[in-house]
């Protein structure tokens, strides 16, 4: 039962009829005084999640509507607060949109042809282009068919619904799978992460969906095995084949079409369109696009998941000198010498935690330490590995091992591994309990031949002592904010090679300024600066470096680290304890 009745009056305005509703918001036609339609949305706060508000405890939604000015997008123009039924209650007032959505016309035509999946398409790319390049980026997380309305004036798609959008610097705790459409969700998507490509994913599978009627890797699911996981896991199998090209003989698709769908829908970021701009060059034939060979056979385990780094290794990392040094020693010179050091009757390390608070650089430290070392580099995630099957988990985990051995020397990184390997003594599942055995099991004199395992987490305490110990992951690194000297460095190393930098940039009052600020918050700073002068065609000066310091504020408060220094200390008081390490501070 709507909220609002017909011709009832919300301020300025009056409800015409009720459009849709969600679990927490419901969408009006409603008319002002001068008889002018528009779209009225109507939240309830006590139904939002609370990923839906910003820091402010504003509604996100209505913070990211009023930056909305793009043809191809939505466009605010109200919003305020009301009491409705003893309950509080919010609501957006939009532009009203004449037109369909491009589901409805789609479904009412029964498909669309080539041109016109195309030219919609790159109207909904425009709009995402403008998204992505805001000074503060905006993913907007649902695009599909349903959230892109089409304007019967002059047919241009515009994007709706920003109900799940999130700003690109929010951490991936903000995000919110549910109700989202799994079809259109990337595959990083499902473990939280959204970014600039999680778009681009989603606006593939609405072209593969406007050519073929049905979304990609689409699979009938029979209603009694609707629960959640059983749908992603069936569609994450599904995305292992090659993607099918439904309708071979359809004209107007092409070569460059099929390899265009391939980089957008690759299930590797890396292989696909790293920008709206490289996506809507690639459907005007402006970019050559070729065959992804991961999409349509699989490839050799090395060149899956395995490289052999050849960057700068810890030039790139900016401080820490005592602290490589004893990475040097302790670590990489055994893994390169193991010869040697078995005369002198000194094991071979197996693995090393790198633990500390989110946003710090542990994964930028890993992927440095693996060109430092040159071995090849594999990245692994709880979700990569855990399974609800039985016995599945402890294959993935032996599958994992055994592809290190045959592609080593080889560096194994698994992110977040305290949910992998959770501490036992706790009230766990024995599904847990079996993979941390498992991981005891395949961690046996792993240096010894070729495989080193390095473990991030932010919660140390709650990994499984058994794998903190002699043997496994043996050596222990804190990874903190950045102290004065590293963020001064990091400053330096990230804005050197921009040729827009201007003269008088003064390092220490800028590392000065950024007190708690991770190495994350930094690479941020720089990075919106330098678009701030790009949208005022100026150099990245010292002035708007400070004006864009003094806008932010660090993703950790003073509070929380020093609860993560607390953790490090009762942490390290149990583990054996190494010399005193200062902060640690990264750049891209």
């Amino acid at each position: 039962m709507p909220m609002l009745s017909k011709q009832q009056s919300i301020s300025y305005y009056s409800v015409t009829f009720p459009i849709k509703d969600s679990t927490y918001a419901e969408t009006y036609r409603v008319k002002d005084a001068t008889g002018k339609n528009y779209f009225l949305k109507l939240f309830n706060y006590a139904k939002l999640h609370h990923t839906q508000f910003d820091e402010n405890g504003e509604v996100l939604e209505l913070v990211i509507s009023k930056r909305l000015t793009h043809p191809n997008l939505t466009h605010y123009y109200d919003s305020g607060e009301l009491t409705l039924n003893r309950q509080k209650m919010a609501y957006i007032v939009y532009d009203f949109i004449s037109g369909e959505t491009l589901a409805q016309k789609t479904g009412r035509e029964r498909g669309c042809s080539v041109y016109e999946a195309k030219q919609y398409v790159l109207g909904v790319l425009e709009g995402v282009k403008f998204l992505h390049n805001l000074p503060e980026p905006v993913i907007h997380n649902e695009l599909t068919t349903e959230n892109v309305m089409l304007d019967m004036k002059d047919n241009t798609p515009k994007i709706i619904d920003f109900g799940h959008a999130r700003f690109l610097s929010q951490s991936r705790n903000s995000f919110q799978k549910e109700g989202l459409n799994p079809f259109y969700m990337a595959p990083e998507a499902f473990n939280g992460i959204f970014t600039v490509q999680s778009d681009i994913y989603s606006v593939g599978a609405m072209l593969y969906h406007l050519l073929f009627g049905l979304p990609p890797y689409y699979v009938s699911i029979p209603q009694y095995q609707l629960d959640r996981i059983s749908v992603v896991d069936k569609i994450l199998n599904e995305r292992r084949k090659p993607l099918a090209m439904l309708i071979k003989d359809k004209p107007g698709l092409d070569e460059q079409l099929e390899n265009t769908l391939r980089k957008a829908l690759a299930n590797n970021v890396d292989d696909r369109f790293q920008s709206a701009e490289e996506f809507i060059k690639a459907l005007n034939n402006e970019m050559m696009v070729e065959d992804i060979p991961s999409q349509n056979k699989p490839k050799p385990k090395r060149q899956e998941t395995n490289r052999t780094k050849t960057g700068k290794g810890f030039a790139d990392v900016a401080g820490m000198d005592e602290l490589k040094e004893q990475m040097r020693l302790e670590v990489i010179n055994a893994l390169n010498n193991p010869e040697e050091y078995k005369e002198y009757g000194i094991t071979i390390p197996n693995g090393m935690l790198l633990y500390g608070p989110p946003g710090c650089g542990k994964t930028f430290f890993a992927k440095k330490f693996a060109e430092e070392v040159g071995f090849n580099f594999l990245v692994k995630t709880p979700a990569d590995l855990k399974s609800r099957y039985v016995n599945a988990t402890q294959e993935n985990i032996k599958a994992m091992f055994e592809e290190a051995y045959e592609n080593a020397p080889t560096i194994i990184f698994i992110d977040e591994i305290n949910e992998l390997v959770p501490d036992r003594s706790g009230d766990i599942h024995e599904m847990a309990e079996s993979a941390v055995n498992e991981m005891l099991s395949q961690m046996d004199r792993t240096g010894e031949k070729g495989v080193f395992v390095i473990g991030a987490s932010n919660l140390p305490q709650k990994i499984d002592t058994a794998i903190l110990r002699a043997g496994r992951l043996e050596k222990h690194f804190y990874v903190g904010p950045p102290d004065l000297t590293a963020r001064k460095l990091l400053f330096e190393m990230s804005l050197k090679n921009r040729k827009a930098l201007d003269f008088g940039i003064d390092y220490e009052t800028l590392a000065n300024l950024t007190a708690n600020f991770v190495s994350a918050d930094i690479q941020f700073i720089i990075d919106d600066a330098a678009r701030k002068a790009l949208s005022r065609h100026e150099k990245i000066s010292m002035r708007i470096l400070e004006e864009t310091i003094k806008s932010k504020k660090p993703s950790l408060t003073a509070e929380q680290i020093r609860q993560y220094e607390a953790i490090r200390d009762k942490f390290e008081g149990v583990v054996e304890k190494t010399t005193e390490r200062k902060p640690i501070g990264f750049i891209k």
